[in-house]
């Protein structure tokens, strides 16, 4: 796939020891190590996060147009370049996805970043398990800190469930079907999303709760984010002080 948000793989370089070799184009940095450059108490811009956003869903759409599921979207699989420019890398998940719809392994998506359709034991997905990955690395953008940090998948799924809502019929149709829902767990309430992201504007919250829709049939695409009101100010200024905040100038 050539893209203009996707690393470039330059060559494949077959060894005498039958190993591959990949060559990519550099990149200076991931986008978790950008965030950790800044300093505490500061914030990324807005502009910055909205750029970046941008950059993102188009990568994720020329991925889904060509029926490729990355499925291990994070922040440190998202390189950055002197100009800003973000690209997507590490397909070593990926997986080609079609009609209907194959039985794929679970054990996808670094935890902090997975749809609950897998944390649920669903081996029937597709390209909503990396809209919920881009909608949780929006929310970490905007507050500098994941949005859901389990340190087990059952912790996950809880603090999923605090923020949401616990899914039943009525939010999400046939949840408790899949393999490891329990009927027995806690009833969350949904909280206002806004609060926790109080750097975002209101397009901007309600572009990350379609994101973040329990249903995969209602989460949003990556098409259709691309024309959502969030991006309708969207331009490509000079982002000099993204050089100057990274230290790469």
């Amino acid at each position: 796939m050539r893209d203009e948000n996707i690393v470039r793989l330059y060559d494949i370089i077959h060894s005498d020891s039958h190993k591959l070799y990949l060559v990519f184009e550099f990149l200076d940095l991931d986008l978790k190590k950008y965030m950790e450059s800044i300093p505490q108490g500061v914030g990324l811009e807005p502009s910055m996060v909205k750029r970046f956003m941008h950059q993102l869903v188009k990568g994720i759409k020329h991925c889904h147009s060509h029926r490729v599921l990355h499925r291990d979207l994070k922040p440190q699989n998202l390189l950055i370049d002197k100009e800003g420019n973000l690209k997507l890398a590490d397909f070593g998940l990926a997986r080609a996805f079609g009609v209907p719809l194959r039985a794929y392994t679970h054990e996808v998506v670094t935890l902090w970043y997975r749809a609950p359709e897998i944390l649920l034991g669903g081996k029937q997905y597709s390209t909503g398990v990396d809209m919920w990955s881009v909608g949780c690395i929006f929310a970490e953008m905007c507050n500098r800190k994941p949005l859901f940090p389990g340190d087990s998948e059952i912790d996950e799924i809880f603090r999923i469930f605090r923020i949401l809502g616990t899914p039943n019929e009525q939010t999400w149709p046939e949840v408790t079907l899949l393999p490891d829902y329990k009927l027995t767990w806690p009833k969350w309430e949904r909280k206002d999303l806004a609060t926790h992201v109080p750097t975002l504007d209101a397009d901007g919250v309600d572009l990350l709760s379609q994101m973040l829709s329990y249903d995969p049939s209602k989460r949003i695409s990556a098409k259709r984010s691309l024309v959502h009101p969030y991006f309708n100010d969207d331009n490509e200024e000079n982002y000099d002080g993204f050089l100057r905040s990274s230290g790469m100038n």
